[in-house]
């Protein structure tokens, strides 16, 4: 049942993209009446970031034209072109950079992810340096590759920098891929998929380097790109770049609000409400969309960041709902996660968690033909599937994911693969540094230990 918070009260929701939206639609279609204001640091309505890396840069559809469809009115104060940034937990206000403070009775973060920029501030700044995030970034590539440059390089093959690879082929453009790992998507969809994606960039004319990163990107007198010099001393001509290096999640914003936030996002349990930094759920502060990291049941309840449209989608929505009711009527968000990504002439889709598992198998079609499916397996049951031009099948994986079936999942009937063998899935080695501030207790009675972040050293 509903508590009076239906009739009544403030929602703010900070955050203007997919997942801000859908869930402002929510509240409103669950019977939400009071107040509802929606926070954004860009200057755009809710627009759709996917088409931004392939058909906008291929000049099909223009960069303002992806706004998302507005599924019922929402009767909302919009603050649009300013950013939140700081968070009043005590006195429930969102401090926002024009000096204006909005007051709340819930709270929903919805703040998602940016582009990673170059690191080199200079040479970010040079024209001809491009991330892809926003409208103002697609245009102005589109723009750059529609002028047909002589050679572009892409820095990181990730789903988007293959896609960007992708595009310019299509385009008929030099691109050079360069990647500091041994091969494309390895991260998502480890070694053995990354031999077959590395394969579909050269035989489509990507000159794809692995192994290298790139020390410095080099402008001219006019402050425009012009050449990249490599790890191995090699000197590439370049007059568009693109980094493609991964995101960085926006909880900057929170620092000081004692929340469980930091580069893998804001933590949060799967009824969307959020950690504080001792690990204790809030009651007034929810999270969805990229942003949000959350244990899942299938994962050993490991905490999970997915940067997807139906975890933003499914995730604001029960996030809605759990605002405004009581405990017996809040929801789990249980996502089983899934993306696509078209490049080079295949369709590529996948499901569950890929990366979680350690052994692989093909087990419909033909990886030399780029037409298969292929399982993800640990511990004797299986946790993720890939296909290449075979997305029919997905919901057969999926399903078996969900009852957590056994690995080697049981052949589908039909259009076996001519090899059916075991191998390991070949993911790069985790143990990485994090470079978040370290957590720790303070306090001396075990019944009054509170925790902190110790500040990071400069």
């Amino acid at each position: 049942m509903l508590n009076q918070f239906r009739a009544g009260g403030h929602i703010a929701i900070v955050g203007a993209s997919l997942a801000g939206l859908r869930a402002a639609e929510a509240l409103r279609d669950k019977g939400f009446e009071g107040r509802l204001t929606i926070i954004g640091d860009e200057p755009h309505e809710p627009y759709d970031r996917p088409p931004l890396s392939k058909q906008v840069l291929k000049g099909w559809v223009p960069a303002d034209h992806t706004k998302l469809p507005r599924l019922r009115r929402v009767d909302a104060e919009w603050k649009l072109g300013v950013a939140a940034v700081g968070l009043d937990r005590i006195n429930h206000v969102v401090k926002l950079g024009n000096g204006e403070e909005v007051s709340y009775d819930r709270l929903l973060i919805a703040t998602g992810t940016r582009a990673r920029p170059w690191p080199k501030p200079e040479e970010a700044a040079l024209q001809g340096v491009f991330t892809v995030r926003t409208v103002e970034d697609a245009a102005g590539l589109s723009a750059a590759l529609k002028a047909r440059p002589k050679r572009v390089l892409v820095i990181g093959s990730g789903f988007v920098g293959s896609e960007i690879a992708s595009v310019c082929r299509d385009l008929d453009l030099p691109v050079t891929v360069a990647e500091r790992g041994k091969g494309p998507l390895m991260g998502a969809l480890g070694g053995v998929i990354s031999e077959i994606a590395a394969q579909m960039m050269r035989d489509s004319g990507v000159d794809l380097r692995t192994g290298v990163s790139v020390s410095s990107l080099n402008g001219d007198d006019s402050g425009h790109v012009r050449s990249a010099t490599l790890s191995d001393g090699t000197v590439l001509d370049v007059d568009v770049v693109i980094p493609s290096l991964g995101s960085i999640r926006n909880v900057e914003w929170l620092e000081g609000a004692g929340l469980a936030a930091g580069q893998w996002g804001l933590a949060c349990d799967a009824g969307c409400r959020a950690f504080d930094i001792n690990g204790v759920v809030t009651d007034h502060i929810f999270v969805a969309g990229d942003v949000a990291r959350a244990p899942h049941v299938l994962y050993d309840y490991e905490f999970m960041s997915q940067e997807h449209w139906d975890n933003a989608v499914f995730g604001a929505e029960v996030a809605a709902n759990n605002m405004i009711h009581l405990e017996v009527g809040r929801r789990a968000h249980l996502p089983l996660p899934s993306f696509w990504s078209g490049q080079f002439g295949v369709n590529i889709k996948s499901v569950g968690v890929c990366s979680f598992g350690d052994e692989i198998v093909f087990t419909q079609g033909s990886p030399e033909e780029r037409r298969f499916a292929a399982a993800y397996g640990k511990d004797g049951r299986i946790v993720g599937a890939v296909t290449f031009n075979h997305g029919k099948w997905l919901p057969y994986y999926a399903e078996l994911i969900e009852r957590s079936a056994p690995f080697p999942p049981p052949p589908p009937g039909y259009d076996r693969p001519t090899n059916a063998e075991v191998m390991p899935a070949r993911f790069p080695d985790p143990r990485e540094p994090a470079g978040n501030p370290d957590v720790v207790l303070t306090g001396h009675d075990p019944t009054d230990r509170t925790a902190e972040f110790r500040p990071r050293s400069h």
